[in-house]
């Protein structure tokens, strides 16, 4: 792996503020000062409850929405502070997937046209003809037929749709997707076909994702490291085996205790670990402390 990481965040950070006769001089501090990295063909894993700041990350990390404070550099260059122009030259570096496979479809636009569209805007393509040819490809790649090129997004599963967004992400070659809760929205059954769909692009294509997700078991399988946040801060990073043999963060063995157990005998005697976020305020002075060799977790200073 490269010494240079891909993407490195250093005091990220973002707060809305409310304005208005009831909403004023209140603010939300969705994203509190974080800092990670993900090395070049690394998986990171972002896991957290609901309203943690995963997906205001991911969308901080794509200049989707602009930071109140922090760095971003992506391969080694300062994306933070340059504008909507200076970033579509990192638009084919950085992609994504959303979380709801239809809702990032458009209704009126078929399937392969949807596909072709960024390979057009980036000029990767000289013609229709070559553009089709790539399109045709892509689908190959993503384990869908050539001939569903031509149909629209309504006539597909959830899993076919978000194998169809995977093809418009790769397509433009890119060297990180941020991949925003991408098997959420999908039956369990496919669940784990999307998941190995991700590793084996992985393999093949040398990608980097953030991959953000509830789901820790496949988190465990596919992630090379994962970080833990709770309310904005990311509390514990490691790699992934040696965070799910030993976490140190109370709010990370509540994550772990809540993983279902397929065995039934063994999920009814499984004891959760409770956790009360008011035991755990977050203070100015916490600080990420290195537990064991690529082990950190966020206590007091």
């Amino acid at each position: 792996m490269s010494k240079t990481p891909l993407l490195s965040v250093a005091g990220l950070q973002k707060i809305y503020g409310q304005s208005g006769f009831l909403g004023s001089g209140h603010e939300v501090r969705a994203v509190d000062g974080i800092d990670f990295e993900v090395g070049q063909n690394e998986i990171l894993g972002l896991v957290g409850e609901s309203g943690s700041g995963k997906s205001t990350t991911g969308r901080l990390v794509l200049r989707l929405e602009d930071p109140t404070a922090g760095e971003i550099h992506f391969d080694g260059n300062p994306i933070h502070g340059i504008d909507q122009r200076q970033m579509k030259m990192y638009r084919r570096e950085m992609q994504v997937v959303f979380q709801d496979p239809y809702a990032a479809l458009n209704p009126r636009m078929k399937v392969g046209d949807f596909v072709a569209e960024p390979l057009q805007i980036h000029g990767l393509t000289k013609n229709r003809t070559e553009t089709r040819d790539r399109v045709a490809d892509l689908f190959t790649q993503v384990g869908m037929p050539v001939d569903f090129m031509e149909r629209f997004p309504h006539e597909f599963s959830g899993g076919q749709r978000q194998r169809i967004n995977i093809a418009r992400a790769i397509g433009v070659r890119p060297r990180l997707i941020v991949a925003d809760e991408p098997i959420t929205a999908l039956d369990v059954s496919i669940q784990a076909q999307i998941v190995n769909l991700f590793s084996d692009l992985q393999a093949e294509l040398g990608l980097a994702y953030l991959f953000i997700a509830h789901d820790l078991s496949m988190v465990r399988f596919l992630c090379h490291r994962v970080a833990v946040m709770m309310r904005g801060r990311i509390v514990e990073i490691a790699p992934t085996e040696m965070l799910f043999e030993n976490p140190q963060h109370d709010y990370t063995r509540s994550l772990l205790s809540a993983i279902p157990i397929p065995n039934p005998a063994q999920e009814r005697a499984r004891q959760r670990i409770r956790f009360d976020p008011s035991d755990h305020p977050h203070r100015p002075d916490d600080v990420m402390t290195e537990v064991e060799p690529g082990h950190h977790v966020l206590r007091r200073a």
